[in-house]
Formats: C-alpha cells, sequence, structure tokens
C-alpha cells in the first residue's frame, strides 16, 4: 500500500512561516520526482513547487518563488515544503505527489497523492 501522508499545516498570519512535511510509506520514492501543489475552494489544483529524485532538479510556480524551498531526505522518506513570507492568497490544502522520472509542472503527470493539510493565512 503506497501512502503519502502531509503534516506541517495550520493558521499563520500574514508574514510568517510554516513547514509541510510529507512522509511516504509502502515503497522507495527515491526515483521519483515529488511534487507539492495546492488547491484552493472553486478553485483548479495548482502546482506549486518540485522536486527531481536526487534533488538536483527543482521547479517552482512564479506565484511562490524566492518564498518557498522545496527539499527531500531519501534516507528519511520525506519531502519538506518551507513556506515563508506567507500571504493570504496562500490559502488553500496543500498535497504532496510523485512522479516516477522527472519533474513536470501537470498534475495529471503526478502518480500517487496524499490527502492533503490545509494551510490558512490570515491577513
Amino acid at each position: 500500500q503506497v501512502q503519502l501522508v502531509e503534516s506541517g499545516g495550520g493558521l499563520v498570519q500574514a508574514g510568517g512561516s510554516l513547514r509541510l512535511s510529507c512522509a511516504r510509506s509502502g515503497r522507495t520514492f527515491d526515483s521519483y520526482a515529488m511534487g507539492w501543489f495546492r488547491q484552493a475552494p472553486g478553485r483548479e489544483r495548482e502546482f506549486v513547487a518540485a522536486i527531481s529524485s536526487a534533488g538536483g532538479s527543482i521547479l517552482y510556480s512564479d506565484s511562490v518563488k524566492g518564498r518557498f524551498i522545496i527539499s527531500r531526505d531519501n534516507a528519511k522518506n520525506r519531502v519538506y515544503l518551507q513556506m515563508n513570507s506567507l500571504k493570504p492568497e496562500d490559502t488553500a490544502r496543500y498535497y504532496c505527489s510523485a512522479r516516477p522520472g522527472s519533474v513536470v509542472t501537470a498534475a495529471s503527470s503526478y502518480e500517487y497523492w496524499g490527502q492533503g493539510t490545509q494551510v490558512t493565512v490570515s491577513s
């Protein structure tokens, strides 16, 4: 059984920081690219960041570039999203995802998904 479980969400004031964590279990994801997506009510799921299997290739959406940092620790089977300088428009449910191969931004290309963790940024 493959599982991705997100944690670390919560309520934070604008300008604050949160660190999301995604724990992987059921199989090794060392050869998989990992991504973070988010979805706000009434909106489509949106790409946030992705990291290649060895961490050498990273992509960010323009809306989070310079504020968010994605990283991974394959020994701990975890991927992280450090979110700084949070804005109210960052409010959404954040999802961890995995796909074999290279980093891409299309949600449809990701094979495995977690249940998400809610991030709410107050103004």
